[in-house]
């Protein structure tokens, strides 16, 4: 009698008695240890997919994890036969967009690491004396996904480039529920873990990494304090700020910025490497929304341009001739598929678009070119509510046609969208649309007024605009007037390594952004129920 074990898509037939760890081991699947199977780093986690029943029981070492999580070398298969299903953190063929915004400008060169002879120079002295390349790394670290990006200081190109899905999942989906796992438990266990896999993928760039001088990260407010392992309970409670944005209202810092050493972070660069946090603009609003004002160049623009980054915490910045506001919108997982019956982030088997023909026939494309589809990721989920609106399958208010509770779409594996998932994916635009309509009432204009308007991020790369604006996710504008700006995040991060100028002005700049708290707004509530029902922004009511 033996156990089947299946990790990362990799399987095996073994007896009883070893661990997971030590079967990852013989299917040469990489999971990450600082501790040498311990159990002390606490940073080999699985998900358990299938058979957590054929486990050893939770260790002391595991009570930190949630159900469906286990330490890779203290969970060890028992029983006579089964199957387990486990992945690790870092789960292969997840979409993750890695391209940034690309301005005309040409790049500017003035970073702060630089060179005289032999020795390496950080803002003009002395760091070391060796030769060979000067290389800095960008991050964009997002709550699902990070992204890195490996840059030759010299000459401004990008050498590499790595990304991986956010091992912190085990902490939670959004960043109040990770500010609250990290609150209730000790020793950092986010950060550790998110640092252990960071390392790793450090160590995978084509590069000696001890070439590696400066790292610029961007990313929301919670995921950066995270990583540098500040005391995040502040950002979950009102008014929702960093620690560091109380210390700079008390006098004790000049900037929301961070910075300290790659050796008191443990990450394997040079140890006197200087790792940069970007400042904050307010809030939720984070230093990734920092970087996408670098990026996109936002704050000198002579238009009324808004910048929107839609994700759990969408981020909305909006320039109107040199007066800057910014608010956050707390929409939740939904369009990233969290709290969706059969919703999935962009891995592969996820559907991704979807048409309804005149005869009613639904056709629909699954990330990876599979007929099996596994569940329905953000952007597919955006066009399946465009289409079922469009043909009357659906009304405004998100009910379903002849009283049915859900929608199947044929040809899958029951995969379906229920009135519930409705429900929350009309909550989660509702939040987007009353954060618009906010900024855009303050002011003293409207979405219509709009001139350009700026969509970050992975899940607006793939977006069918004309589902969007139907379903009044985006402004009811033309597609001239909208720009897809990818990863700006990332872009912004790779402008800050490569220019110290920029990072001045971008200091200055957030510290002129006015950030509205959209709870506070009298009308908030009237903008949200609104802004719940499917129809384009600008048709009628509060959203004109």
């Amino acid at each position: 009698m033996s156990l089947e074990i299946r990790i990362n898509g990799k399987s095996l037939s073994t007896p009883s008695g070893p661990s997971i760890f030590d079967c990852s081991e013989e299917l040469g699947v990489h999971v990450p240890t600082s501790c040498r199977k311990n159990g002390k780093c606490r940073e080999c986690i699985v998900e358990i997919t299938e058979g957590a029943e054929l486990l050893s029981q939770l260790t002391r070492e595991e009570e930190h994890l949630g159900e469906e999580f286990r330490l890779a070398c203290r969970a060890h298969l028992v029983g006579d036969s089964g199957s387990i299903s486990c992945h690790t953190m870092r789960r292969g063929r997840m979409r993750i967009e890695e391209e940034g915004w690309k301005s005309d400008a040409e790049r500017e060169l003035e970073p702060a690491v630089s060179r005289d002879g032999d020795w390496v120079l950080l803002d003009g002295k002395p760091l070391t004396m060796t030769p060979g390349p000067l290389l800095g790394i960008a991050l964009d670290l997002g709550t699902t996904t990070v992204v890195v990006r490996l840059i030759d200081l010299e000459s401004g190109e990008q050498v590499d480039a790595a990304s991986f899905e956010n091992p912190q999942r085990f902490g939670g989906s959004d960043v109040m529920a990770r500010i609250q796992y990290d609150t209730e438990h000790s020793g950092r266990l986010l950060q550790r873990t998110l640092l252990s896999y960071l390392g790793h993928c450090i160590e995978d760039l084509e590069c000696d990494p001890q070439t590696i001088y400066e790292i610029i990260v961007a990313g929301n407010t919670t995921m950066r304090d995270l990583l540098f392992g500040l005391d995040v309970s502040s950002v979950g409670q009102r008014p929702y700020r960093s620690i560091t944005e109380h210390e700079l209202e008390k006098g004790t810092r000049q900037s929301t910025g961070i910075e300290t050493t790659a050796k008191k972070m443990r990450l394997p660069v040079y140890p006197q490497a200087r790792v940069v946090g970007l400042p904050l603009v307010s809030g939720h609003v984070g230093a990734d929304a920092a970087a996408c004002l670098l990026a996109i160049d936002l704050a000198d623009k002579g238009e009324l341009a808004a910048f929107m980054d839609i994700g759990t915490n969408t981020e909305l910045i909006v320039n109107d001739g040199g007066r800057l506001v910014a608010a956050s919108c707390p929409a939740g997982p939904a369009f990233e598929g969290g709290a969706i019956s059969c919703g999935m982030p962009g891995l592969e088997g996820a559907i991704e678009t979807v048409h309804i023909d005149t005869d009613g026939k639904l056709s629909y494309e699954v990330i990876g070119g599979s007929r099996q589809a596994e569940g329905i990721c953000g952007s597919g989920l955006v066009e399946l509510l465009g289409e079922l609106l469009r043909n009357g399958t659906m009304d405004h208010l998100g009910r379903l046609a002849n009283d049915a509770d859900r929608f199947e779409l044929p040809e899958t594996d029951s995969v379906y969208l229920s009135e519930e998932d409705i429900s929350q994916l009309a909550q989660a635009k509702g939040a987007n649309v009353a954060g618009l309509e906010i900024v855009m009432k303050n002011l003293g204009r409207s979405c219509g007024d709009l001139d350009r308007f700026y969509l970050a991020g992975g899940f607006a790369s793939h977006l069918d605009l004309d589902s969007a604006r139907r379903i009044g996710l985006i402004p009811d504008l033309p597609n001239e007037k909208i720009t897809r700006i990818g990863n700006a995040a990332i872009e912004g991060a790779s402008l800050a390594l490569l220019s110290t100028r920029l990072r001045r002005k971008l200091e200055k700049t957030v510290s002129r952004i006015e950030h509205i708290e959209l709870e506070t707004d009298p009308d908030f509530f009237d903008h949200f129920v609104e802004g719940c029902q499917f129809k384009p922004i600008g048709a009628g009511g509060s959203t004109a």
